[in-house]
């Protein structure tokens, strides 16, 4: 038979010692005291109780390392997404490099064919990425709200739209959140605790 912990949730829990609880209550002021199987009974609750805090406490941890694990595993495979990207691009840099010293247009393999074409476009070859002026780059940034909020604030209209169409991923910051909190500022769609 399962457990009181595994089979109730935490809020049957405390309805039932709630309703144990005025039970005693009421035996002991009609009785003197109140009958061994009800108190038998609390007991269980209240052990039960503390299990399913545990049981849930358990869980978020795990949640909580699962969700950080995901996060790191998600950076270092961006990481090796880059990383692999640009060896992709270096080795076509490469090639390119060794058909134009030999004056060639293509070389064979068995599988594949190399070759230096012109598209409809010149390509773009980075000879130095780190000399390259920030204007013709991406940027990918991770920026505090209120810095954003205060950049936003002393940049022209056009350019804070543009900066603000640029965004691809905004999350709550929860520290900034507690802050406020503490301060008694309300943040809508956040609140601290039991709060609604």
């Amino acid at each position: 038979m399962a457990s009181i912990a595994e089979a109730s949730s935490l809020f049957e829990i405390d309805v039932e010692l709630d309703g144990l609880l005025e039970e005693i209550e009421g035996q002991v002021e009609s009785e003197g005291q109140a009958a061994e199987g009800l108190v038998a009974r609390f007991q269980q609750f209240c052990e039960a109780h503390g299990e399913k805090v545990d049981r849930i406490g358990r869980f978020v941890r795990i949640m909580e390392a699962r969700e950080q694990y995901c996060r790191s595993e998600s950076a270092r495979l961006a990481d090796r997404a880059r990383a692999a990207a640009g060896k992709v691009e270096r080795t076509k840099n490469m090639v390119l490099y060794y058909l134009l010293s030999w004056d060639l247009k293509k070389i064979e393999g068995q599988q594949f064919t190399l070759r230096a074409q012109k598209n409809s476009q010149d390509s773009v070859r980075i000879t130095d990425e780190t000399a390259l002026p920030k204007c013709y780059c991406w940027i990918e940034a991770r920026v505090d709200g209120v810095v954003w909020g205060t950049m936003l604030s002393l940049v022209p209209d056009e350019l804070a739209k543009s900066l603000e169409l640029s965004v691809q991923v905004t999350r709550p910051n929860a520290d900034a959140i507690k802050g406020a909190a503490m301060r008694n500022e309300r943040v809508p769609g956040a609140c601290m605790g039991d709060q609604k």
